[in-house]
């Protein structure tokens, strides 16, 4: 019996754990800026895989389609993670990895998970308008580089200027995209987002 209830607990662990994500593989990130292309991010596993299994996980699940850009802060980053299903947010958005240790560093135009302190990511990310280079030493651990598209990501509406905090983001898990598009009409959203293997 022991061994058996041990297996058990190994196998819902195993069920628990993102599925590895490919060595190399690319994100891309449609949106509704106007004229604008799709944002397209190259990832490195390696640089954190944890991070990476998550983030192809999450996609593949639809989690990024019509979700909002709801962090704008000019010359620092843009944020974004919080989907506009009542569903997703309740199948990750509170479901947490541990962290990676930094082998990269948060330079312009690379991807980083954002986290609230030790071991809490989960699904929101941010992409860094400039070398970012301090939050290295924070345990932030970049693992996606914009390879094209940036243009795009530099242009997202800022939804709350003078509020570096963005939209209230436990009004919009609790009210969906609904309650964005009333109160902040201005917003920009991920339309799609899709995965491709390689770079």
């Amino acid at each position: 019996m022991r061994s058996l209830f041990f297996a058990a607990l190994l196998f819902s662990a195993a069920l628990a754990a993102d599925p590895v994500s490919p060595d190399k593989w690319t994100a891309t990130f449609t949106t509704d800026v106007p004229n604008q292309p799709p944002i397209v991010i190259a990832m490195t596993r390696e640089l954190a895989p944890l991070g990476s299994d998550r983030l192809h996980a999450a996609i593949w699940a639809g989690f990024y389609n019509n979700s909002a850009f709801f962090r704008v802060v000019p010359d620092f980053v843009l944020q974004f993670g919080i989907s506009g299903s009542a569903a997703e947010n309740k199948e990750w958005l509170h479901k947490s990895i541990k962290d990676d240790p930094v082998k990269g560093s948060n330079t312009k135009g690379t991807l980083t998970f954002a986290t609230a302190g030790p071991n809490t990511r989960t699904t929101q990310l941010f992409i860094n308008y400039k070398d970012n280079k301090n939050l290295d030493a924070q345990g932030f651990a970049p693992f996606g580089t914009v390879t094209s598209g940036m243009a795009t990501a530099v242009t997202v509406n800022n939804p709350t200027p003078g509020l570096s905090g963005g939209i209230d983001q436990g009004e919009y898990e609790a009210k969906g995209n609904d309650w964005v598009k009333k109160t902040y009409p201005k917003t920009n959203f991920i339309v799609t987002a899709t995965v491709a293997t390689g770079h």
